[in-house]
């Protein structure tokens, strides 16, 4: 009697330790510590992880950067302890997508990993990332590009939770993507006054949008992302196509360094920009995918090819006429920039058959901008706004043929 339920009790543990593995597999890496040491010849970094990591460790060039791809990780780590320092010169961290994560660590020069290794931390309740990184020549450096592997692609681990499935709709419906830019890794630009995050700021706008452009009869709204997860810019072009979207509109909070300019901007696509700013802002813009690591090879080569063809000229005459429609809808209703229409070279706005614009919400430089951008008062007013400009887009569209 007593072997059976020493046996049966044994067997309870064994389910309950299967069960526990299970569960662990299912949920995302904590990384919950972390530490950087070192000088201009050589940096460690160490990261603490509830449980051991699977990682691979890569490198991308112009600027140096060496990428440290995990499974699905939840980062709760302290700002200032990944701090860059020694050889480092920026350190982003943060989702890539469903399954994976991402540490991107930027060199002041060319660098190697010569130490990257799991160890149990020493009260055995964790494990440690250690990555020692040391100085070496360009031709070091342009030696271990050419000797890996890597495709510039991320392979998601399995999780256990489920997908969304893709958004269905119906013959004659007028299908608007609304892509909420950055997120995940890239974070976007950050508030001067209260330290509000870009990434956050247009996820919740784009989510009020996407509400009240389904409230109207005949649209279709969908977002590129709905959660903090990273999307590289040609990945949010693809996803537009790929549902067959009549309009593609990006939006964005961006800073700039005159404090005092506030206000909605609505750009358009262009070869040569409108002006300085709408230059400089298609600049920072189109490094997203370079902040997280991306090759920007990786943009498919059919939209290079066709990008002045009669399809994307099409294209970008209602492009313009959208964004006319959006700034007339919001004057005297939302602070408007000075030229509220502007134009650049915006990655994102490069889908040859789809109309697209970019529009800047306001600018977390500036506290009066920073204040409306989190209030949902002003949010929902914005988006209903923007859903009514949208809207009769579509009736003049319609009413044109288009």
């Amino acid at each position: 009697m007593l072997t059976a339920m020493v046996r049966y009790l044994c067997g309870a543990l064994a389910l309950c330790v299967a069960c526990g593995s299970a569960l662990a597999a299912d949920s995302p890496l904590l990384a919950y510590g972390a530490r950087i040491a070192g000088d201009d010849a050589r940096t460690r970094v160490v990261i603490e992880f509830d449980r051991a990591p699977d990682f691979f460790v890569h490198y991308v060039a112009d600027p140096v950067r060496v990428i440290i791809d995990l499974p699905e990780t939840s980062f709760g780590l302290k700002e200032e302890d990944m701090e860059a320092r020694g050889l480092l010169s920026d350190i982003r961290y943060g989702a890539m997508g469903a399954g994976s994560s991402r540490i991107v660590l930027t060199a002041k020069e060319p660098i190697e990993v010569s130490l990257a290794e799991v160890k149990p931390d020493e009260d055995n309740k964790g494990f440690r990332l250690v990555l020692d990184t040391e100085r070496v020549s360009k031709k070091q450096f342009a030696d271990l590009i050419d000797a890996q592997k890597w495709t510039g692609s991320v392979v998601a681990a399995k999780t256990g939770r489920v997908t969304a499935p893709e958004p269905k709709t119906e013959n004659g419906t007028f299908v608007v993507a609304v892509d909420a830019g950055h997120g995940g890794i890239d974070t976007g630009a950050i508030g001067t006054e209260t330290k509000t995050v870009e990434k956050d700021v247009t996820l919740a706008f784009a989510r009020d949008l996407v509400d009240h452009l389904n409230r109207r009869a005949g649209i279709k709204a969908f977002l590129t992302r709905d959660g903090d997860e990273f999307l590289s810019l040609p990945q949010r072009v693809q996803i537009a196509r790929r549902q067959s979207a009549n309009l593609f509109i990006s939006l964005h909070a961006d800073t700039l360094k005159q404090r005092d300019i506030r206000g909605a901007t609505v750009y358009t696509i262009s070869d040569k920009a409108s002006d300085h700013l709408a230059a400089s802002l298609a600049e920072r813009e189109n490094l997203s995918d370079t902040i997280a690591g991306v090759a920007l090879s990786n943009e498919p080569a059919e939209v290079a090819d066709i990008l002045l063809d009669l399809t994307r000229r099409e294209t970008q005459a209602f492009s313009v006429n959208l964004a006319q429609t959006i700034v007339s809808s919001f004057e005297g209703q939302i602070n408007l920039i000075n030229n509220p229409h502007r134009y650049a070279g915006f990655r994102v706005l490069q889908a040859p058959d789809v109309p697209s614009i970019l529009l800047e919400l306001g600018f977390l430089s500036n506290k009066e901008d920073e204040k409306l951008l989190v209030d949902p008062a002003w949010r929902a007013k914005l988006s209903e706004l923007l859903a009514g400009a949208v809207g009769n887009y579509r009736t003049a569209t319609v009413a044109n043929g288009g």
